[in-house]
């Protein structure tokens, strides 16, 4: 089949990339130039493990093409998926000016039936924005959607991991599709059916539902997992607080099959592209309904406090004023294999620690490039703190000179360091873990003063030097 992917953004390029390894002709449009031109000279703009070489593979069997076209992108797909981004509006909102752009466009040149699919993650009632905006841009043109230029829109959410969205795609849970029951929504289904057959192959894996119903499934989707994230993180404080340990929890509830292991690992907060900004449009589409969602109210602010557990631990170690201090950070981006920075925890963290007074140097195996673009950013108006902000090449480096150590995210690179390297070179042998690497009785064994989050904090006995917490 021929498909267009609108938007060469996260979804959208792994969106087109593995639609085109099944074997579709792909073509994957953007506005943006810069975009493009990183896609057509052999680059990606985004970092996700195996992305490149798919894309690349499927460029030489010439199932793929990136272009600024707009006229050729809606041309070319029978089913044109609108992968855009939507950014929290100022109130928490989903920002829809991208979506219902692409909507336009299509309006505008389209001929012939096209299946209009929603890939991005967009509130309950965007289709029928869609469709309006569909309808009113085929009246310009003096058409009413009959005949050749009957369209349907479609809702098919996303649920791909940053970090291993190429393996969720090729090898999905569940393949959500809304439609709506009509007779145009009947041959969408038809197309869809087509598009997505390599995946039901085994068995079944799509799930047919109305298109409502599909849009609020991706909030509801992600809702779950935050809350999930905060309870824990909630409950490894209160660990902190009586003396239990989070982790031995966390095994304990796990066990049990109606829980599961999945999304309970306490840490220093989420962040990235999905979970902040959807809580917060679920909240905001409840508000425009009349109703308080307490519960993803209360998931929101648990996530927002514990971002500065980290902090609070360090200043309960060294004191209010950090001036003079130095503190080595392993990790950037807000999770592994990704490099991005949208939300994520050390952006707090270390904006604390230079308001404090403290020198930082920075790590991360893929996101420094984006961080320094980020964190110019953020402290644009605090010169003298960005002078003391510095990225390391290594994470070895990170640690000359340094007071501690302070790990935010948890890449595998991190899990098994050198430690008696990392004891010698760290001006004490101090270390703040966010993510839980380490077991906290093995680390006392090795001399270090550990703090970790909601598990016992051990101290050497020889270490006399380290302030108990």
């Amino acid at each position: 089949m021929k498909i267009t992917i609108i938007g060469t953004g996260y979804v959208g390029l792994v969106t087109g990339a593995c639609l085109a390894e099944i074997g579709h002709d792909v073509f994957c449009l953007d506005v943006d130039p810069r975009k493009i031109d990183i896609l057509n000279g052999g680059g990606v703009p985004i970092h996700e493990p195996g992305l490149l070489e798919l894309i690349e593979r499927n460029r030489r069997a010439r199932r793929i093409t990136f272009s600024t076209d707009v006229a050729a992108s809606v041309a070319h797909g029978e089913v044109q998926f609108i992968a855009v981004g939507t950014p929290p509006d100022e109130d928490g909102s989903a920002d829809l000016q991208y979506v219902l752009e692409a909507a336009r466009s299509i309006g505008r040149y389209m001929n012939g039936f096209k299946v209009i699919v929603d890939k991005s993650t967009v509130p309950v009632g965007t289709a029928q924005r869609v469709q309006a905006v569909l309808a009113e841009e085929l009246a310009k043109r003096g058409l009413d959607g009959s005949s050749q230029h009957r369209f349907s829109v479609v809702s098919n959410p996303e649920f791909l991991k940053e970090g291993a969205a190429v393996d969720d795609f090729m090898r999905p849970d569940r393949i959500i599709v809304g439609i709506d029951d009509d007779a145009n929504g009947e041959l969408a289904r038809e197309k869809i059916k087509r598009l997505y057959a390599p995946f039901n192959r085994n068995h079944e894996r799509t799930i047919y539902m109305d298109v409502r119903s599909a849009e609020f499934t991706k909030y509801a989707a992600n809702a779950m997992l935050a809350t999930r994230i905060s309870f824990m993180n909630e409950m490894a404080n209160l660990a902190d607080r009586v003396g239990a340990d989070i982790e031995s929890v966390r095994r304990g509830i796990g066990s049990d099959p109606r829980i599961g292991y999945h999304f309970l690992y306490a840490g220093c907060g989420y962040g990235g592209s999905c979970f902040p900004k959807d809580v917060q449009a679920l909240i905001r589409t409840a508000a425009e309904s009349g109703q308080n969602l307490r519960i993803l109210e209360a998931v929101e602010n648990v996530n927002d406090e514990q971002k500065d557990v980290l902090v609070q631990k360090i200043v309960k170690s060294f004191g209010e004023d950090l001036t003079g201090k130095r503190f080595a950070v392993w990790g950037l981006a807000f999770k592994p294999n990704t490099d991005d920075m949208r939300e994520a925890p050390s952006r707090r963290l270390i904006a604390e620690l230079l308001t404090r007074g403290a020198t930082v140097s920075a790590y991360d195996p893929v996101a420094t490039d984006e961080a320094r673009r980020v964190f110019a950013l953020d402290l644009a108006g605090v010169p003298d703190q960005h002078a003391r902000l510095t990225f390391a090449a290594s994470q070895d480096e990170t640690l000359k000179g340094a007071d501690a150590l302070v790990i935010v995210t948890e890449w595998t690179a991190f899990k098994a360091p050198d430690f008696e390297y990392l004891k010698d070179t760290l001006k004490a042998p101090r270390i703040f873990d966010g993510r839980n690497l380490y077991e906290p009785d093995a680390m006392a064994e090795l001399g270090f003063d550990y703090h970790s989050i909601g598990r016992p904090h051990v101290r050497h006995a020889s270490d006399a030097a380290a302030p108990a917490a």
